[in-house]
């Protein structure tokens, strides 16, 4: 069995910083790209960032230039990094993997449990 588990988050000020990070845990063989999303309620999910196995990185334009993210391969952990925060940025944000475990010869899909972050003054 593979787990997704987020951690940070929070309530920040405007201009401030955030670190919100991904662990994947159980019987993994292989942990490829990982993405990040954000959904306001009433509102679709939408992609924000995502990093490949080889660590190539993209991100949403809203976010271009303030957010980062970056994977530490040892710990199957992705984080994301964002500053200068506005309060647009405000939403649940999802982490999302795509990982092989080691009964599979496929990889499967896997969210994280949303964390919230709202930035307010």
């Amino acid at each position: 069995q593979v787990q997704l588990v987020q951690s940070g988050g929070g309530l920040v000020q405007p201009g401030g910083s955030l670190r919100l990070s991904c662990a994947a845990s159980g019987s993994i063989a292989a942990v490829y790209t990982m993405s990040w999303y954000r959904q306001i309620p009433g509102n679709q999910r939408e992609f924000v960032a995502f990093i490949t196995g080889g660590e190539s990185t993209k991100y949403a334009d809203s976010v271009k230039g303030r957010f980062t993210t970056s994977r530490d391969n040892a710990k199957n952990t992705a984080y994301l990094h964002m500053d200068s925060l506005k309060p647009e940025d405000t939403a649940v944000y999802y982490c999302n993997a795509m990982i092989r475990d080691i009964y599979s010869t496929t990889p499967n899909n896997y969210w994280g449990q949303g964390t919230q972050v709202t930035v307010s003054s």
